[in-house]
């Protein structure tokens, strides 16, 4: 039988998306890899933990759930967390930034500093600008009042994120319109936080990291992973947690997408070589019919 591997999650370096194994070992994705796995036979999904610790009772787990954690782990998770706003001593300093991930949908965010722009890559940011720099309490000040002065939102769901990727502004000035206008409102607030330093608007664009460029629609998204299932495709774009696979036979095919969220927990074997297929459950995507603005 072959060695079942555990993903750990999807992370972004400097040099591209890196899929990451219990162990510390990664594995590198470029375009037009092929990603193959199969999910081992009679397996179950079990939780993985919470901050570095494994689950005391390896509870099974819900194969749609993209945190992978049993409702213990995931309190212990969220015990200490900026994320979920249950820390307020962190003495590291803090990065407020805005955010675009398609049209009318921007969000404000914080991240320490020291990550620089991991945390925007790996919620799959379009493009981006720094907002501001200072404490941490500070940042979250800037964050509320954004929401509150500008209505800006804190999240944007990824749903929304993968529906617009392959029809995004052809320019980099375009994209980065919503968050230019944003920005130059946000810094002339008057209840800016004092302890909070402005920082000027710099677009970072992410399109070509993400290989976003001409990518064709998805047709769907892997529901979640199965026993017995496989994955086999084509990589043709990352963003966020979000593998974009070519699957099909090899004159066409069609692009689906795999939150890789979905690969923790379970045991992942290699796959035979094959065509490209995805046996596992597939969500279809609605296409919105066109309007028609005439009888003729």
């Amino acid at each position: 039988m072959a060695q079942a591997w555990k993903c750990s999650g999807l992370r972004w370096s400097a040099d591209g998306p890196v899929l990451m194994w219990d162990g510390g070992r990664g594995s590198a994705l470029s375009r037009g890899k092929q990603v193959a796995f199969g999910v081992a036979d009679g397996g179950v999904r079990t939780c993985v933990g919470a901050r570095g610790h494994p689950c005391a009772v390896r509870a099974v787990v819900s194969g749609r759930s993209t945190g992978a954690r049993c409702e213990e782990c995931a309190r212990l998770d969220r015990a200490h967390s900026v994320a979920a706003d249950t820390i307020a001593d962190d003495p590291r300093p803090y990065h407020v930034y805005l955010a675009w991930f398609g049209p009318g949908m921007v969000k404000v965010g914080i991240t320490a500093l020291e990550r620089g722009p991991a945390r925007l890559l790996e919620q799959g940011a379009v493009c981006f600008s720094w907002l501001g720099a200072g404490p941490l309490m500070a940042a979250r000040r800037a964050e509320e009042l954004l929401r509150a002065a500008l209505g800006v939102p804190d999240r944007i769901p990824y749903a929304d994120k993968r529906a617009v990727r392959s029809a995004l502004p052809g320019t980099e000035d375009e994209r980065a319109a919503e968050i230019a206008e944003l920005h130059a409102r946000a810094v002339a607030l008057r209840e800016w936080p004092e302890s909070l330093t402005r920082e000027p608007f710099r677009p970072v664009d992410h399109v070509g990291v993400f290989g976003l460029a001409g990518l064709p629609a998805a047709v769907g998204e892997v529901r979640e992973l199965v026993a017995g299932g496989v994955v086999r495709g084509e990589l043709v774009a990352a963003a966020g947690p979000d593998l974009h696979l070519m699957s099909g036979g090899e004159g066409g095919g069609a692009v689906v997408v795999l939150d890789t969220r979905l690969m923790t927990g379970w045991g992942l074997v290699p796959a035979e070589s094959g065509a490209r297929v995805l046996d596992v459950p597939v969500r279809e995507f609605r296409r919105t019919p066109s309007v028609q603005e005439g009888l003729f």
